[in-house]
């Protein structure tokens, strides 16, 4: 009997989300294993005192570095060789990672206004949690070759906007039309405070000065340390930083969500990411079958 014919490629809808990057139990073991080796890298201050130092993390930043970028690449070369994804995913990767990497310039940081989020958001929810979070974390490591930003603080940038990404990917799927742009405004403005907020931890514990409020105290307990941090994140970042960040994430969502979302889903749509992949026999042409 004939083959059956192909099956095709399911057509996104609004809310419809592909994955790009199939999240299987090996990937979600070194995502989960990733992410708290990057919490264990910010936090680790409250539970062992650090030695005070003129530049924060001066001596673990470069190690830290060496381990989150292997990390990234173990991501892809597992998916790669298990089938969980393919050319045309890491072909897109790299067009969007280079994208990203050209419009955080424009922002510069200036007053928090940063243009490097909200397509990392975007693709995230198109694209799902895998490729959201390969595109974090590479989006920031090809911005800071581009913009010279090579420093300590890469590697914290690098898994802070990684979980951005992800997160992104995991946000509800039923969602669609304008409660979808707003449910990405929403996460977009916590996710400006929340990078705002892991990214002070990076330094706080070593250059807040001693014996004031915001200090971070060696040895105290977590709480405490917790309540002062909290109270310097508020009165340094929260209020200029942080919110631009939250605004510039909004502005963009807004006006170029709906625009970048349907761009997104028909390159994914003609990717056909989500497509069945069957292995049939070649039929025989009339004159194969007449020459037996």
């Amino acid at each position: 009997p004939p083959p059956p014919p192909p099956q095709p490629a399911p057509v996104p809808t609004p809310g419809h989300r592909v994955s790009a990057v199939r999240v299987s139990g090996r990937t979600a073991v070194v995502l989960a294993l990733a992410s708290a080796a990057g919490l264990a890298m910010f936090f680790w201050p409250l539970f062992a005192a650090p030695r005070p130092e003129a530049m924060a993390h001066s001596a673990d930043a470069p190690l830290i570095f060496v381990v989150a970028m292997p990390v990234l690449l173990a991501v892809v070369a597992a998916e790669m060789t298990s089938g969980g994804m393919d050319t045309k995913a890491l072909a897109l990767l790299g067009v969007l990672a280079a994208l990203n990497a050209g419009l955080r310039p424009l922002g510069a940081g200036m007053m928090g206004i940063e243009t490097v989020f909200f397509l990392l958001v975007l693709a995230g929810r198109v694209f799902g949690p895998g490729f959201g979070f390969l595109l974090g974390g590479i989006s920031l490591f090809a911005s800071a070759l581009l913009t010279a930003g090579v420093g300590p603080w890469l590697p914290f940038q690098m898994i802070s906007s990684a979980w951005i990404g992800l997160g992104a990917g995991l946000l509800p799927r039923g969602v669609t039309g304008r409660a979808e742009i707003w449910m990405l405004v929403g996460y977009g403005v916590l996710a400006a405070y929340a990078f705002g907020f892991v990214m002070n931890m990076w330094f706080w514990p070593f250059t807040a000065g001693v014996d004031t409020q915001l200090s971070f105290v060696a040895g105290a307990p977590v709480l405490e340390n917790l309540q002062r941090f909290t109270v310097f994140t508020l009165y340094t970042s929260t209020w200029n930083w942080d919110t631009g960040r939250a605004l510039t994430n909004t502005v963009a969502i807004l006006l170029a969500g709906p625009a970048v979302l349907a761009a997104l889903r028909r390159a994914s749509r003609r990717a056909a990411f989500d497509a069945p992949v069957a292995f049939t026999a070649p039929r025989r042409s009339g004159w194969a079958r007449l020459s037996r």
